[in-house]
């Protein structure tokens, strides 16, 4: 019996291969964290430990596979593996060959958020050179956040008490759900549209599915794109979206967010101290400057004595005005011997003018005397017949023999009864003098005699 049992035993080989080919026919999935990673240049397989509250399981999975996965493995990643157990009979350890490997719950999102940021920092979206500056005292703030968080509190609470006088413009927008991300770019467009100079983008802490919102796309391109600083302050110190990695300024918390964009009232107190001692020194440096300029400027001759200054110019100034002091006698005596002569040439010359008009005009009065007469006595007849017509018409010589004129009141001739009807006033103008009168009566020539009342 012993020896029939001798006879049986198995090589330590032999019993290896037995349970290497038990082992590798069966096929799992299994989900664990990584708790030791060994992915070596040169090696044909990366090595790592995956585990969970009671046991290890050491794991290889070959280079091939493994890049065609696409998956980064780190420590403390939560990993759903595929593959079979086998044995390393060389040194009796017993591996899981990994077929294929994905990262399980919040893995998978992390997985999806670091190829998104692999792909905007393919494209520049996180280069610094892209990033702007936060102004030094931006006096409108804009606030993209929950209105019903703390970050609100704590952002407004921490530029109250260093910037207070920096006006803050709030886009109360959701932090969380599938339409965040879009109340978040539009909560932007609000506070650009009202003048923000730098926008704050916070919110609280939270897991990471939380912060998801962070992690779109659209989102951190709009950041990118926006025309003044961007800066963010999500979650806590540890967690980083890709916000953050595009934006201009990252911040930890809210909090540090607004301190990032608020300069401190004692910071500002050094500052203003500090820029006010060197406009001091400046301005003293430049008084300086112009003191000595000024006296080596008063040093000079000309300035020493302003004589010099106009000298030569004075001097031509007494010659010039010698010159014309010897001039104007002589030109007076020559132009009063020039007059003298002009006076005696018109003395010469104008007793024979005047004798010579008075002629000519004694003679051109005679003709307009002759002519004058040869006028008058042309239209001497005419103007008598026109008098003595003109005085058979005058309504004088009219009242003269006897007749008389009847006016209205207007002043106009009564030629008719209608002219002047019963009641009426009328002027009656006689020889001498005019009758205030009445009309009575009044009929037409041809039946009845005019009775005319004197009312004068």
């Amino acid at each position: 019996m012993d020896g029939q049992e001798r006879a049986s035993a198995l090589s330590v080989s032999a019993a290896m291969a037995l349970a290497k080919g038990a082992l590798e026919g069966v096929t799992v999935r299994l989900v664990g964290e990584v708790s030791e990673l060994s992915n070596k240049p040169g090696y044909k397989a990366v090595y790592f430990t995956v585990k969970d509250k009671s046991a290890a399981l050491p794991c290889m999975m070959w280079v091939n596979r493994y890049q065609a996965s696409g998956v980064q493995l780190n420590v403390g990643q939560l990993v759903e593996l595929t593959g079979r157990f086998t044995l390393y009979a060389a040194k009796g350890r017993m591996n899981f060959d990994v077929f294929s490997v994905a990262l399980a719950g919040e893995g998978n999102l992390r997985l999806q958020v670091a190829n998104l940021a692999r792909k905007l920092e393919a494209e520049g979206l996180m280069r610094p050179e892209r990033k702007l500056s936060v102004p030094a005292f931006p006096l409108t703030i804009g606030l993209v956040t929950s209105p019903r968080g703390a970050a609100v509190h704590d952002v407004l609470r921490t530029l109250r008490r260093r910037f207070p006088v920096a006006r803050v413009v709030l886009a109360g927008v959701p932090v969380e759900g599938p339409r965040a991300p879009e109340d978040i770019v539009e909560g932007m467009r609000c506070v650009l549209r009202a003048g923000a100079e730098v926008i704050l983008v916070v919110r609280g802490g939270g897991s990471f599915e939380d912060l998801m919102p962070f992690n779109d796309e659209g989102l951190a391109r709009a950041i990118s794109k926006c025309p003044v600083p961007v800066v963010t302050g999500i979650g806590h110190e540890p967690d980083t979206s890709i916000a953050d990695m595009v934006a201009d300024v990252r911040a930890s918390t809210p909090t540090a967010a607004a301190e990032a964009v608020s300069p401190a009232r004692e910071n500002l107190e050094h500052v203003l101290e500090a820029r006010s001692r060197s406009l001091a020194a400046s301005a003293g440096r430049a008084v300086e400057r112009a003191t000595a300029e000024v006296r080596r400027i008063a040093t000079r001759p000309v300035l020493r004595d302003a004589n010099l200054l106009l000298a030569a110019e004075a001097q031509g100034l007494d010659m010039a005005a010698e010159r014309l002091f010897r001039a104007i006698p002589a030109n007076l005596e020559r132009d009063q011997e020039r007059l003298e002569r002009q006076r005696e040439r018109l003395a010469r010359v104008l007793p024979q003018n005047v004798a010579r008009d008075r002629d000519r005009l004694a003679r051109e009065r005679d003709r307009l005397a002759l002519a004058g007469n040869a006028v008058v006595s042309r239209f001497e007849q005419q103007a008598g017949l026109a008098a003595a017509r003109l005085n058979d018409l005058s309504p004088l010589a009219v009242l003269g023999r006897g007749y008389a004129i009847a006016r209205t009141a207007e002043g106009g001739v009564v030629k008719s009864v209608e002219a002047a009807p019963v009641g009426s006033l009328v002027d009656v103008s006689v020889s001498d003098g005019v009758l205030a009168c009445r009309v009575e009566k009044a009929h037409r020539i041809d039946t009845e005699v005019v009775v005319w009342e004197d009312v004068s």
